[in-house]
């Protein structure tokens, strides 16, 4: 299992529209998860250079052109961003790949067209954002004005590093703001070559600066910034908590998080039992469970139950695990060491507390941070790995009897980002979508994430929407003008 050599081209950060070293020439490393080797030395970016980096903001949302540019002229730079990304996608996936452990097969043919038709989609919003007409109940003509809320701060998770750029720069553009990207620290290889690319694409100097760092030092820096307007966020509810609480003690700017999750999988008797299996893996050990919205709590109704297991036991023990590269490879390493010891420690738990482990759940091969795809059975709602996101490659199943005890244990969560229902029957489909307490709720599908459906959770899951027009709110401030009319012959 070894990844081919590729030349790393930009490790610096990114200010001003100039690739450059940070003020301290402090640098770090970041590992290629499938080998455990160093990829690259990247700078290291600290408070006193998302200084620098927001001031080139503020400077081009202030008196730059980019907020000033009609729609109609940011539509087409987004629009060249979107082609420059498409031409470099073997470049962008394979980034991915050694420097996350994704799989090339599925960054290079899903995530980066993605992330291509997501600047897509929101270059068609850019000339669309529109105020209206007030009806006034006095001699006052009143309208409203959609206006860039200003400088925004991105902290991106390292989960899916091209993905979660698009989804949060692209309608940022749209909107007319500028923007300080903290990318992962695991995963800083991809954002910047996005950076590189913005500039081809002719994004003007200052619009976008990419500072490299670690989240208490450059994170911190960026939630707490008191010349920064608005701040998203996607990654741990604990760092969420800490996101939310530096932008509130600073200048109280608005904050987008798309935090943690433990949804629900739910299978009931009537469903379609191979594709509910199949659906079971997919949102377990897609990008080996390394997603906020994995339903990782498979509810399955007394009545299949057994069927189901042992379903599930020959595709989980069929998932192929090796070389990213290889297109035949379903499995690939954990991101992280870090996260690759959290997730045995998970499993280890899950053991000690008596669910039942019936494949997987040892590290695979001699290199790489890869552990076997597990599955575990007779699990109860108390147990660790029935409570706890583990982020990993790492199946619950519980038995349940009834709709109303199904609904009432899948909500006993303090998550509610995403859930699945697997029914034939559309009225157990209605009362179990309308009773979930989730951002989505997908019915006989799974993951069905699109850039037209607004993304975010409910509870501890996070606020605010990513995707879909909604995505613009928060890049958005609501302004309303009014003034007098004199002898007018309608009000």
């Amino acid at each position: 299992m070894s990844s081919p050599k590729h030349e790393i081209k930009f490790t610096k950060l990114f200010i001003n529209g100039e690739f450059v070293d940070s003020l301290s020439g402090n640098t770090f490393e970041t590992i290629d998860p499938a080998t455990e080797q160093v990829l690259a030395t990247v700078a290291e970016g600290r408070k006193e250079d998302v200084d620098l980096a927001v001031k080139a903001a503020r400077e081009a949302f202030d008196t730059g052109p980019w907020p000033r540019l009609s729609g109609e002229a940011r539509r087409k730079i987004l629009l060249k961003f979107a082609d420059l990304i498409d031409e470099n996608a073997d470049e962008l996936a394979t980034l991915e790949v050694i420097d996350g452990g994704k799989l090339f097969g599925p960054v290079r043919y899903f995530e980066v067209p993605i992330s291509s038709e997501t600047f897509r989609y929101f270059a068609g919003a850019a000339d669309k954002i529109r105020g209206a007409t007030l009806k006034m109940s006095s001699n006052i003509q009143a309208y409203t004005l959609r206006e860039p809320i200003g400088v925004v701060g991105h902290i991106i998770p390292w989960n899916g590093p091209a993905y979660m750029f698009a989804t949060k720069v692209a309608p940022a553009l749209a909107a007319g703001c500028t923007m300080v990207v903290k990318p992962a620290e695991q995963t800083p290889l991809t954002v910047l070559f996005f950076a590189h690319l913005s500039k081809l694409a002719g994004v003007p100097d200052g619009v976008i600066n990419v500072v490299n760092g670690f989240g208490n030092t450059a994170g911190a820096a960026v939630s707490s910034h008191m010349d920064i307007d608005a701040v998203t966020f996607t990654g741990s509810t604990e760092v969420g908590r800490a996101v939310m609480h530096a932008a509130a003690s600073s200048n109280l700017k608005p904050v987008s998080l798309e935090l943690g999750g433990k949804s629900p999988f739910i299978v009931f008797d009537d469903a379609d039992i191979d594709k509910a299996a199949e659906l079971a893996i997919l949102g377990n050990l897609t990008n080996k469970g390394e997603m906020c919205v994995a339903g990782s709590r498979v509810f399955v109704q007394e009545g299949v139950h057994d069927v189901f297991v042992k379903k599930l036991k020959v595709m989980v023990k069929g998932w192929a695990t090796g070389d990213p590269f290889d297109l035949a490879t379903r499995h690939g390493p954990q991101n992280n060491k870090q996260q690759y010891e959290k997730v045995l420690s998970c499993i280890e738990r899950g053991k000690k507390e008596g669910a039942t482990l019936v494949t997987g759940g040892k590290p695979f091969g001699t290199k790489g941070y890869y552990i076997e795809p597990t599955l575990f059975t007779n699990v109860t709602d108390d147990m660790s790995i029935a409570k706890d996101e583990i982020f990993g490659p790492v199946i619950s199943v519980l038995k349940f009897k009834t709709v109303d005890e199904v609904i009432k244990r899948a909500n006993a969560t303090k998550y509610g980002l995403a859930s699945g229902v697997m029914t034939k029957n559309i009225d157990t489909a209605n009362t179990v979508s309308r009773s979930i307490r989730a951002g989505a709720v997908w019915v006989n599908c799974f993951i069905a994430l699109d850039r037209d459906a607004p993304h975010g959770g409910y509870k501890m899951s996070g606020f605010g929407r990513e995707q879909g027009l909604e995505a613009l709110e928060h890049y958005l401030q609501v302004k309303t003008v009014a003034t007098p009319i004199y002898d007018s012959p309608w009000l």
